[in-house]
C-alpha cells in the first residue's frame, strides 16, 4: 500500500496538466500513486495522462463523465485509490518540491485529516499572486479546500464519505469530514501551489448556481441533526456555514435579483431549524445579519446591506485634512535650505533604536558631534529609544520637517515613498542582513513575496534615492546590484551593528547574560528561525520543550523570533527564555554559546563570533522554491546541518555541533561572508558618509586571522 494517493481531476486543464503530474512524480518521496481522472479517451488531457502512464507505473488513470463534474471526478479517483492518505490536486496546480516528504515526516499517527499550507499563484507567472492562507489554522472546517489537506483513506471508507454532487462541493465535503473526523492536525509547510485562473472561479460569478450553496449547507445541518455531535463542534460549524451564507446573501451581484428573497427565506428557515443550543451570535454587523436572517426580515436585511455599502463609499470619499496639512507643511519645509548638520535615522520601519542605523548613530556622536541626529520611530516604539537619543514619531509634523531639512538620511529599510530626494542630500541604505533569500526585483517570480513587496516600480523609485548602499561581503554587493539596480555607490565596509562582536569583552558577555536571565554555568543556545512569507504569525517549527528534554540539563534555549513579531510564543519555561522582545539582537548573540537557525541572515552575523552554528533545515526544499534563495546553504553551511528534530538533538547531546568538522565548515563560511566585520565598520561609514573623507583615508579592514571575537561564556563550545 503506497503512503499517498494523489487524485488529479483533469478536465479542461491539458495545457498545465503535465506540470501538475510532473510535480507529483518528481517528488523525492516516491511512495505515491498518481490517479489522474480524465473525461474520456479522446480528450486532450487523456493524451497527456497516457504519456505519463507509459513512463511511470505509479500513474493509474481513471475516467469520469464530464456531466458528473468535479465531485464525480474526485469520487472516481477515491474509488481507485489504495494509499494510506489521499490528496486532491487540481489539474493546473502543483505539489511544492519536497511536499510529500514534509507531509510524511509531519503526519501525526492516526490523524484523520491533516491540513497543510498552500500558495496561491496568479494565472500569469510574471505577475504577483495573492498571499497564501494561514499555514496554521484549524485543521477542519467548511472553508478548507479539498486540495489543502490530506485524508486518511481508511477513515473516509469507514464513514462512507464522498464529495456531494453539485456546486460548492467543498463546503459539503468539508462539513461532513469535520463531523466525522476524530482527530485533525496541521503541517505548517506549503505543499500545494494553487493557480488562480484568469477568468476567476465560477463559484464567485453571478448566477443561479449560488442557490446550490444552501443544498450543501442543508446536507451538513441534516447530518448534525441525525448523529451525536459535540456541542462545541456543532456550534462552530453552524457559525462557519452561515458566515458563508450571509456573505453570499449580502453580496450585491452573486445571487440574481429575482432569486435573492427566496435565497434569504430558505436560509432563514435553515437557521431557525438547526441553530444549536448555546450558539452565541457574533458581534457587530454580522450578529445583526444573523438576527435578521433568523427573523426572516429580508427588507431590513437589504436596507442594512445598502447602508453599509453607502457608508463604505462615503468613507472613501471623505478627505483627510490632517494628512493634507502635514503634507503641506512638508512641502513648505522643502523650500527651506538643507540643514548641513542634521541627520535622520530609521530602522526596521520605525520599530525602534536598532541595527546598523543605531550603531552608526552612536559612532557619529563620537566622531561627528557637530551633526544633530534624530531617530524616527513608530509611536509604540518610543519607550525603546534611549533617553539621550533625540527622536520623532513617524508621521508627525516634526518627522516630516526633519526629513525635509536633513542633509543625511540613514535607513536599513526605506523611507516613505513621499520622501523627496533633494539635491545635495545624502541617502545611505545600510541593509539589515546578508541575502540568502531573494530580495528586491529578484522576488518578482516568487508570488508569495512579490505580493507583499507591492509595486516594483515604486521599489525602484526608492532605490533611486540611494547615494550609498552598505555591504558586509562581496556576495552581498553582487546580490544587491541584482536585487536593487541603481546608481548608488557600494560601500564594502561591513555592518556597523556587528562591531560589538569584536569589541565586547568577557564582562560585557556576562552582563548581557545576567540581564537576559541565563543561569550561570549553562550553555545558552540561541534559536532564531526566519520568517515564512506564507505564514501570518510566528509558530516555532521546533518543539523546544522536547528538544530541551533530549539535549540535557546543561543547555538552555534563547528563543528569538523574526523582528516581524513582538513575541516568540515562549511559555516561560526555566529552560526556554523568550528574548524576542529584547531590543538588541547583538546582545542576544553575545549571550549565546551557539546558534540554531534555519535560513535567517542572523547566521552571517553570528559567524563573526566564531562560535558554533547549526542549521535546522526541516523544509529547505519548500522554502527554496517558494521564497527563492541565492545559494544553497545545504552545500555551504556555517556548521552542522540537521533535517529533523531527532538529528538536531543528537548534535548537541553528543557534542558534534562543535567538533572539528563543524569548525572547518564555519571557517570556510567566515572566509566568504565575514571579510569586513572587524569592529570598525561604523567608523568607516561615519568618516566616509558624514565626514566626507576620501576612500583612501578610510581605515583598512583588519584581516580575519587578526581579529579577536568576544569570548563565549561557556568553554564547552570553544574549539
Amino acid at each position: 500500500m503506497p503512503r499517498f494517493s494523489v487524485i488529479v481531476p483533469a478536465f479542461n486543464v491539458a495545457g498545465r496538466l503535465s506540470d501538475a503530474l510532473d510535480s507529483v512524480l518528481g517528488q523525492p518521496f516516491a511512495d505515491v500513486e498518481l490517479i489522474p481522472v480524465v473525461d474520456g479517451p479522446d480528450s486532450p488531457a487523456a493524451a497527456v495522462v497516457a504519456g505519463h502512464a507509459a513512463r511511470d507505473s505509479r500513474v493509474v488513470p481513471v475516467s469520469s463523465p464530464p456531466e458528473d463534474g468535479l465531485s464525480g471526478a474526485r469520487n472516481a479517483g477515491l474509488a481507485a485509490a489504495t494509499g494510506e492518505y489521499v490528496l486532491f490536486l487540481d489539474g493546473d496546480d502543483e505539489l511544492a518540491p519536497g511536499a510529500l516528504g514534509a507531509l510524511d515526516a509531519g503526519l501525526p499517527a492516526g490523524a484523520d485529516v491533516v491540513r497543510f499550507g498552500h500558495q496561491r499563484l496568479h494565472w500569469w507567472e510574471g505577475e504577483a499572486g495573492t498571499p497564501p492562507l494561514d499555514t496554521a489554522p484549524e485543521a477542519l472546517g467548511t472553508q478548507v479546500p479539498a486540495w489543502s489537506a490530506a485524508y486518511r483513506r481508511a477513515f473516509l471508507v469507514e464513514h462512507g464519505l464522498a464529495f456531494p454532487e453539485g456546486p460548492f462541493t467543498d463546503v459539503g465535503w468539508g462539513g461532513l469530514v469535520t463531523l466525522a473526523a476524530g482527530r485533525g492536525a496541521v503541517v505548517p509547510t506549503v505543499c500545494v501551489r494553487h493557480r488562480q485562473r484568469r477568468q476567476g472561479s465560477r463559484l464567485n460569478a453571478p448566477g443561479e448556481h449560488h442557490l446550490a450553496l444552501l443544498d450543501q449547507v442543508e446536507r451538513v445541518l441534516d447530518r448534525i441533526a441525525a448523529q451525536p455531535v459535540p456541542a462545541e463542534r456543532s456550534r462552530a460549524l453552524f457559525g462557519r456555514l452561515f458566515a458563508l451564507v450571509l456573505k453570499t446573501a449580502a453580496h450585491p451581484t452573486r445571487v440574481p435579483a429575482r432569486s435573492r428573497r427566496a435565497f434569504f427565506r430558505r436560509a432563514g428557515r435553515l437557521h431557525r431549524r438547526h441553530r444549536p443550543a448555546g450558539f452565541r451570535l457574533p458581534g457587530g454587523s454580522l450578529g445583526m445579519q444573523h438576527r435578521l436572517l433568523a427573523a426572516g426580515a429580508y427588507t431590513a436585511f437589504r436596507a442594512l446591506r445598502l447602508a453599509n455599502r453607502a457608508a463604505a463609499g462615503l468613507a472613501r470619499r471623505v478627505p483627510r485634512p490632517r494628512l493634507s496639512r502635514t503634507r503641506l507643511h512638508y512641502a513648505l519645509q522643502l523650500r527651506r535650505p538643507l540643514d548641513e548638520n542634521l541627520a535622520v535615522y530609521c530602522a526596521y520601519w520605525g520599530r525602534g533604536y536598532a541595527c546598523n542605523p543605531a550603531a552608526i548613530h552612536a559612532k557619529a556622536r563620537e566622531l561627528a558631534p557637530h551633526i544633530r541626529s534624530v531617530f524616527l520611530v513608530e509611536p509604540d516604539a518610543v519607550d525603546s529609544v534611549p533617553r539621550d537619543v533625540e527622536h520623532a514619531v513617524i508621521g508627525s509634523r516634526r518627522s516630516w520637517e526633519v526629513l525635509a531639512r536633513a542633509k543625511y538620511l540613514i535607513n536599513n529599510a526605506n523611507f516613505a515613498d513621499a520622501v523627496v530626494k533633494r539635491p545635495g542630500s545624502v541617502h545611505l541604505q545600510t541593509q539589515h542582513g546578508t541575502p540568502l533569500k531573494k530580495m528586491g526585483v529578484d522576488q518578482s517570480t516568487y508570488p508569495v513575496v512579490a505580493a507583499a513587496t507591492g509595486s516594483f516600480t515604486r521599489l525602484l523609485a526608492r532605490v533611486d534615492r540611494w547615494d550609498y548602499n552598505l555591504s558586509s561581503n562581496h556576495h552581498s554587493t553582487q546580490m544587491w546590484e541584482r536585487a536593487f539596480p541603481g546608481g548608488y555607490e557600494a560601500l564594502e565596509y561591513g555592518y556597523p551593528r556587528n562591531d560589538v562582536y569584536c569589541t565586547a569583552g568577557a564582562e560585557d558577555v556576562a552582563r548581557v547574560r545576567e540581564r537576559l536571565g541565563v543561569p550561570e554555568g549553562r550553555t545558552a543556545l540561541l534559536y532564531a528561525p526566519t520568517h515564512r512569507d506564507h505564514s501570518t504569525g510566528f509558530a516555532s517549527r521546533l518543539d523546544l520543550e522536547e528538544f530541551c528534554e533530549a539535549v540535557g540539563e546543561r543547555f538552555v534555549v534563547l528563543l528569538r523570533a523574526h523582528y516581524f513579531y513582538d513575541q516568540g510564543g515562549g511559555r516561560g519555561s526555566r529552560r526556554i527564555i523568550d528574548v524576542t522582545g529584547h531590543r538588541s539582537s547583538e546582545d542576544v548573540c553575545l549571550a549565546a554559546d551557539a546558534l540554531i537557525t534555519d535560513y535567517s541572515s542572523i547566521m552571517f552575523d553570528y559567524a563573526n563570533l566564531d562560535r558554533p552554528v547549526v542549521v535546522y533545515a526541516d523544509d529547505w526544499e519548500v522554502y527554496r522554491e517558494t521564497r527563492g534563495v541565492y545559494f544553497d546553504v545545504m552545500r555551504e553551511p556555517p556548521g552542522r546541518v540537521a533535517r529533523t528534530p531527532r538529528e538536531l538533538a543528537a548534535l548537541f547531546a553528543d557534542g558534534s555541533y562543535a567538533d572539528a568538522e563543524a569548525t572547518a565548515l564555519r571557517a570556510r563560511f567566515r572566509e566568504r561572508f565575514c571579510p569586513f566585520d572587524d569592529g570598525r565598520a561604523a567608523e568607516r561609514v561615519v568618516r566616509r558618509v558624514l565626514l566626507g573623507e576620501p576612500p583612501e583615508a578610510i581605515p583598512p579592514v583588519l584581516p580575519l586571522a587578526d581579529r579577536r571575537p568576544a569570548p563565549a561564556a561557556s568553554t564547552l563550545v570553544r574549539s
